[in-house]
């Protein structure tokens, strides 16, 4: 399948629970429907608990095409279920940061995301996995941990993107430094051992934390893992820090370590939990691992974000 609209069969599932879902699912089936995609079924979730099941039946009808009208974290679980089989996946941005949309440049108003996906075009991207575990963008430890826990659905539906900003502030004034070692079983890189950490992030996107960049060099198909460690420091050094985080730069910061690798093992002391495309989905130790060209996934015609590899 070369582009969306030469799909035999669509399946449609979207997360009502997701902040821009609840405002009209049944228009967003409507608007693929009059694009030209072939929807067979719709699917219309209560709350992200319903997923696994649901999705069981989509991959069990065979459908070439599941669109997935959700956040970051519905769409990476998606991801990881279909990642290998050649079935296609289509994104239609309908969560707070939608950073996997901003990524691929698919756009974020309902119409013209719905648009794009009609008329896009079918690329391959990577996946990354942490313990087994499903990530498309970002996973981290540390603050942005932290950042999740205080990202209610409440302030979501209020603030939208400008949550992250206020829950950071919150997550940063409770933090508690921790230690971090990371070992690299390829051997392309000498075990790390650092004290006194804020974060330690393993990117296999561009984007994370409604806009953020990895790095300057970050992308979701260059089949590696760029890692970041930002070290304790006073207040002001964060503040520098935090005003470079939108195109990746801070990277290049005294102090901040960046390496790009295929395989890395996370251990923390104490353990602690790690955050998966906004969802807290495993503890360290955990090991980082990219599967090359794992999700096949529709882009805009334009968008030089992947290209499909085969």
């Amino acid at each position: 399948m070369k582009a969306a609209r030469d799909a035999d069969s669509a399946a449609v599932i979207i997360n009502a629970g997701a902040r821009l879902a609840a405002a009209g699912p049944d228009l967003a089936v409507g608007r693929l429907e009059q694009a030209g995609l072939p929807v067979s079924a719709v699917h219309h979730l209560r709350s992200g608990a319903e997923l696994p099941d649901t999705l069981k039946r989509v991959v069990a009808e065979g459908h070439d095409l599941v669109v997935v009208g959700g956040g970051d974290g519905t769409v990476s679980y998606v991801a990881g279920q279909l990642a290998g089989t050649g079935t296609v996946l289509g994104v239609l941005p309908l969560g707070t940061a939608n950073d996997l949309a901003r990524t691929l440049e698919i756009p974020n108003g309902l119409d013209a995301a719905c648009a794009a996906l009609a008329d896009g075009k079918v690329v391959d991207i990577d996946l990354g996995r942490a313990n087994g575990q499903p990530f498309l963008n970002v996973a981290s430890v540390g603050l942005s941990v932290g950042v999740t826990e205080s990202l209610s659905p409440r302030l979501k539906r209020r603030l939208g993107p400008l949550a992250y900003g206020v829950a950071a502030v919150r997550a940063y004034a409770r933090h508690k430094p921790f230690r971090a070692r990371l070992e690299f079983p390829d051997g392309d890189h000498q075990t790390l051992e650092l004290d006194n950490m804020l974060q330690v992030a393993v990117g296999n996107g561009r984007h994370y934390g409604g806009g953020n960049a990895v790095s300057p060099t970050a992308g979701i198909d260059d089949h590696t893992l760029d890692i970041y460690a930002i070290p304790g420091a006073p207040l002001r050094e964060h503040v520098r820090i935090a005003r470079l985080l939108r195109d990746g730069s801070f990277v290049e910061r005294d102090g901040v370590h960046h390496l790009t690798t295929r395989h890395v093992r996370l251990v923390t002391g104490p353990p602690l939990p790690v955050n998966l495309d906004g969802e807290i989905a495993t503890v360290t130790p955990a090991d980082f691992t990219i599967e090359r060209n794992a999700v096949h996934v529709v882009v805009p015609r334009d968008s030089n974000a992947a290209r499909l590899d085969g």
